[in-house]
């Protein structure tokens, strides 16, 4: 299915280049910085830049630029979307940098993570500015003004849900005690996974309609159902990191960092009793690593238990919920099939 959308992926790559370049140049620097070129030498720039371009070209499956430029065809905006794709792409990029920092990973996408890489110092510094470098886009793109200060309003609206929702997972797995209700760990990932993905919906439908009056409802119901989306998305990438392993990652470092995942949740909620044996297996997984006994001892009584089975039916069930919304626009329902596929 990828063969679908390979055109409009070589088209996101383009832009996110054009944004995110390999080496940059003074032209480049002055269009983002707005600083004179005679003294802003190109070296000056490569540490800020170097470890972002880095990730982002490892790969990533973009299905939410895709989602952004999907919306805005299927609403007859044509690629006028294509240029804000850098919105959806470096934050998701940026919040991975921070993730493995946060978690202590030693991997991201088969590489060294940023901050091993490229040292903690670095690491940070350019892993906030991926939130902030594409807003250089909004600068050039060919909209009313009315639609730029939405994308603005947009955008800063969802990089504080972003953070919101990062905040309440760090702190819960700083505490190996707290057994969140699952309500609550619908929200964080509503707030973490989800808001790229109704952010994506939302500046598709901004570039497409110039009217608020048409674009404010869609906003709204797609983009509750889009955070479904990016739910089931992050729920099934929980799974896959309990039983094949994900992709640049070892399997059970979720075990290790101590991951308060919809699995783990199902089985605390069935058997609390186990709530101590559970906080045993997480010490001493961070301390041994993923190679530790009870790493695979805690990945097998999930699977016996039944909970991951049922972690991934609730992760399938929340991407055909999303699909629902959209299943009059074949394209971007096929889009969920994609996602949904990654993961068979």
């Amino acid at each position: 299915m990828i063969h679908q959308y390979s055109r409009r992926l070589e088209k996101i790559e383009v832009v996110l280049r054009t944004y995110l370049p390999s080496t940059p140049d003074a032209a480049w620097g002055e269009s983002v910085f707005s600083l004179d070129t005679e003294t802003l030498s190109p070296e000056l720039m490569v540490p800020l830049t170097t470890p972002g371009y880095d990730l982002v070209q490892r790969g990533g499956k973009r299905w939410r630029p895709l989602l952004m430029t999907l919306v805005c065809e299927s609403m007859g905006g044509g690629e006028q979307a294509l240029p804000l794709t850098p919105l959806v792409e470096f934050p998701h990029n940026a919040s991975l940098i921070h993730d493995d920092l946060e978690d202590n990973s030693d991997e991201r996408r088969g590489q060294p993570a940023t901050h091993i890489r490229y040292g903690v110092d670095t690491a940070i510094n350019s892993g906030a500015f991926l939130y902030f470098l594409p807003l250089a886009c909004v600068t050039g793109w060919d909209a009313a003004p009315e639609q730029k200060d939405m994308v603005y309003r947009l955008w800063g609206e969802s990089m504080r849900r972003l953070h919101l929702g990062q905040s309440i997972d760090i702190a819960w797995h700083r505490d190996p005690a707290i057994v969140p209700r699952l309500e609550q760990y619908d929200l964080m990932c509503r707030l973490k996974t989800g808001s790229l993905a109704r952010l994506a919906v939302a500046l598709g439908l901004v570039a497409a309609l110039a009217s608020n009056e048409k674009r404010t409802p869609l906003i709204k119901k797609w983009g509750q159902a889009a955070e479904k989306l990016g739910m089931g998305f992050q729920i099934l990438d929980d799974v896959k990191n309990l039983t094949t392993g994900n992709p640049g990652k070892r399997r059970g470092d979720d075990v290790v960092e101590g991951k308060k995942s919809l699995p783990v949740l199902l089985y605390l909620h069935q058997q609390p009793e186990r709530g101590e044996w559970f906080s045993q297996c997480f010490a001493e997984a961070r301390r041994s690593g993923v190679d530790a006994p009870l790493v695979n001892e805690l990945i097998a009584e999930l699977s016996t238990s039944g909970v991951l089975a049922k972690a991934e039916a609730r992760g399938r069930t929340l991407i055909n919920e999303a699909r629902e919304a959209f299943s009059m626009h074949d394209e971007l329902s096929e889009l969920f099939d994609f996602i949904g596929g990654a993961y068979v």
